[in-house]
């Protein structure tokens, strides 16, 4: 018989395994390689998201060298044995948007884009962390915090909902003219459904099903809006870029949905 600590380690790997193979990471990844084939093709970072000057010194070196990492730390997802790492570089990597659109906040903080954007970077960032945390040794310090970083991304979707109201006008005018009701209500009906995933997902009340609903309505984005642009201006490399980030907030928000709806399985060779 193997010894109770052999039996403990055996259920931790095989929860790291589980971890590793789940559809929001492996989502997570692709996305990551996504952007970093759009770096390369266009030798420049998500304009507009991705804030990097074009008068930045080294500017194309670091466009490909961003690229690049995008594209490790991605394809290391797949892989269980590097899916740690993988979700550390790539985190880490958006963190420096992030904090590139902090930066132009501490200069005009009452412009609501530049909060808008950091929202935007953030939750792929903390989505990000939240997979590191849940890839980490069982009983770590970041493995402990995977369910805090789940409701740490809640904060993000209160971002969305608010620019969908302060600009309902703006937004209003990326819906398709075919759908029914108007671009209005269709913005106010996302604007709303943002605030309730934020509220669910901080409360924890239906925390599960709201993250799950919060990914699929960006992804609808994704499919609905930018797919379409993307095929309308294929030379454009801002309808690229649009299409890129928009796939990577889809995957980490469902990552973190993944996340908040796995549930440990029980132990079957345990007696009654």
């Amino acid at each position: 018989m193997s010894s109770p600590s052999l039996a403990i380690e055996s259920l931790a790997e095989k929860s790291r395994t589980q971890s590793a193979s789940s559809f929001g990471i492996l989502f997570y990844g692709a996305a990551a390689i996504g952007l970093g084939l759009i770096g390369f093709v266009w030798g420049d970072f998500a304009t507009d998201w991705q804030h990097v000057k074009p008068g930045t010194p080294f500017h194309g070196v670091l466009a490909y060298g961003t690229a690049a990492l995008e594209l490790i730390g991605g394809a290391a997802l797949f892989w269980r044995q590097s899916a740690r790492w993988g979700a550390g570089i790539v985190t880490l990597v958006y963190t420096v948007f992030a904090l590139l659109w902090a930066r132009e906040i501490v200069a005009t903080p009452l412009v609501w884009d530049r909060w808008g954007n950091l929202f935007e970077e953030l939750s792929i960032v903390i989505s990000g962390a939240a997979v590191f945390a849940s890839l980490s040794p069982s009983g770590s310090a970041w493995q402990r915090r995977t369910g805090l970083l789940c409701r740490l991304y809640g904060i993000c979707p209160i971002s969305f909902g608010m620019t969908h109201f302060l600009f309902v006008a703006a937004c209003a005018s990326w819906v398709p003219a075919w759908l029914p009701f108007g671009g209005t209500f269709w913005i106010i009906v996302t604007g709303t459904c943002f605030m309730l995933a934020a509220f669910a997902i901080l409360t924890g009340i239906c925390a599960g099903l709201a993250s799950l609903l919060n990914a699929i309505m960006i992804v609808e984005f994704e499919l609905l809006v930018w797919i379409p642009k993307v095929v309308a201006a294929p030379q454009e490399h801002f309808m690229w870029s649009g299409n890129g980030i928009c796939v990577a907030l889809a995957a980490g928000a469902w990552a973190v949905a993944d996340l908040i709806n796995r549930r440990p399985k029980p132990d079957s060779t345990q007696a009654p």
